[in-house]
């Protein structure tokens, strides 16, 4: 497979290094909170970072949990999810004509994505476009369709986002005659895009382009997200836009450039796609705003189901942000504090206002046969996994090279934290966990030895006292001091299911498998 300039060619830790010399400094003592950096995505086959999507989350995306890592996919990849993209994976509007096509894909584990697969010619600067893809990849939010990977191999450019199962606002909105959108669920629709917009802003991407009914997805709960595929910028100026804009905003017939302002512009037309269910030229609505025609806007299905004071609000709001001078429409903080007040129905579920049936996705399934222990993590069976720990005591530590003492350290550090450990070992077998975080944590904090299997123990009592996040941080750690141990994978596998970060928790579930395979074929070829 092809790389483009900077995309990464090594699942290595690159903290690991600092990590090396820890004879005198412990960076695992249980007051710190060190973990493996997310800088840069990995391979799709290869590790993941649950860091980028817990972080994203914790930034202010509130991504829900199951969004899985930024990563790079081979093309290989995407050719085999999307049936050597063939005609009948199209998903996009205008099919195989288009010049830019999207796919609907399914990835080895099952999980179905979104894959946009760009002309020869949309992304000649390879490095542009993966630091683009970089840039929005780090986006996270309930209110988007999230970018999750990207392929840049050769002249090849595609990239990978959450497959949205119920269409486009587009298709609800103008080709679904029997079954029209009810007003609590448009206001909805214009909050939650608002919503994301408002996100984006604040996280530096406030560039939307060729924002429109077609861009805004439904989910398998039938809430409205916004595509990823519109942040991604093929001009460093914001200027030469491919554009396929329906009713372009005013300053971009004059300067070609998308600003802050046409996005809010763009805005207002899906209002007005919501107010009448179907095409509506700009210049046409404010003719019929303005001689307070406003019934001749509201689409006729809407008629004696609407609330007139909120039908008003939203004209005037379309009006605003329709204004011809870019500096006389509102913000997109302003679009939010208008549209909030408005929400009714907060109760019922958008599938529900939608007249869909709620679509369930399939269970995601580990890609190898798995060991005991991987059974184990699979289920979550926190009572085997402590039986398997225990069976396999400190074994796994032997050549990690983390022992190592000095004749100085062992006269005054080593009989205290061997006792420490003793005791958590103890306390550990018998189950009382609380107590065999403590001791272990005593043994941890002395800092002159670091052992894998204590951070993969005080992982699981950290499980066993509902602390996931705590026993994610020390798998982490365990990692970090045993690279391809397959047992800090599998431990960070239950921790983050436990998260509710389930598409992380397989992509480890299926990296600890993996390893644990390779190192059976070593032990194998020694013997």
């Amino acid at each position: 497979m092809g790389l483009c300039a900077s995309a990464p060619k090594s699942r290595t830790n690159p903290e690991r290094n600092q990590f090396q010399n820890h004879q005198k400094t412990n960076p695992f003592s249980s007051n710190r909170n060190n973990s493996p950096s997310a800088n840069n995505p990995q391979k799709f086959s290869g590790q993941v970072s649950p860091q980028t999507t817990a972080a994203g989350a914790a930034a202010g995306g509130d991504s829900g949990g199951a969004v899985p890592s930024f990563c790079e996919f081979s093309f290989a990849d995407l050719k085999g999810a999307t049936n050597n993209f063939s005609a009948d994976s199209i998903v996009s509007e205008s099919g195989q004509k288009a010049p830019n096509v999207v796919y609907k894909g399914r990835l080895k584990n099952r999980r179905w994505i979104a894959v946009k697969k760009f002309s020869k010619l949309a992304w000649p600067d390879s490095k542009q476009f993966v630091e683009e893809a970089l840039g929005v990849g780090k986006l996270r939010h309930k209110r988007l369709a999230n970018l999750i990977g990207y392929c840049c191999d050769g002249e090849e450019r595609l990239l990978v986002a959450e497959y949205m199962p119920n269409d486009t606002l587009a298709k609800h909105l103008f080709h679904w005659e029997n079954q029209t959108i009810e007003w609590a669920m448009r206001i909805r629709v214009a909050q939650y895009i608002s919503d994301a917009l408002n996100y984006c802003s604040t996280e530096g991407r406030e560039l939307y382009h060729d924002l429109n009914a077609y861009r805004i997805l439904f989910d398998e709960e039938g809430d409205p997200r916004l595509s990823c595929f519109g942040f991604m910028r093929n001009s460093r100026d914001g200027k030469s836009y491919s554009t396929n804009l329906a009713y372009t905003p005013p300053e971009y017939l004059k300067h070609g450039r998308v600003t802050a302002e046409s996005v809010v512009y763009s805005f207002g037309t899906v209002l007005l796609d919501l107010l009448s269910g179907k095409h509506i030229p700009p210049s046409h609505a404010l003719d019929l705003i303005r001689g307070k025609n406003i019934i001749l806007l509201m689409e006729s299905h809407l008629e004696g189901n609407f609330s007139t004071d909120e039908a008003t609000i939203l004209v005037d709001l379309a009006s605003k942000c329709l204004q011809y001078e870019p500096k006389d429409r509102p913000t997109i903080k302003d679009l939010v504090a208008t549209l909030a007040p408005l929400q009714t129905k907060c109760d019922v579920p958008s599938y529900v206002m939608l007249g869909i049936s709620k679509q369930e996705e399939a269970p995601l399934t580990p890609q190898r046969p798995l060991s005991p222990l991987g059974d184990a993590c699979s289920r979550k069976d926190l009572t085997a996994i402590h039986e398997i720990l225990l069976m396999t005591h400190y074994r796994d530590d032997e050549g990690t090279g983390t022992n190592e003492l000095s004749f100085q350290e062992w006269t005054q550090q080593m009989r205290d934290m061997l006792e420490a450990r003793k005791r958590g070992d103890q306390a550990f077998r018998e189950k009382e966990f609380k107590a065999a975080i403590d001791f272990y944590s005593q043994f941890i904090d002395v800092g002159t030895m670091i052992s894998p299997t204590v951070l993969a123990r005080r992982s699981l009592c950290f499980l066993m006292c509902d602390q996931p996040d705590a026993a994610l941080r020390d798998a982490m750690q365990a990692q970090i001091v045993h690279a391809d141990w397959p047992t800090a994978f599998y431990m960070q596998s239950v921790a983050l299911g436990k998260l509710d970060m389930h598409q992380d928790a397989l992509d480890m579930l299926n990296e600890a498998a993996g390893l644990e395979e390779k190192r059976q074929k070593g032990d194998r070829r020694g013997s």
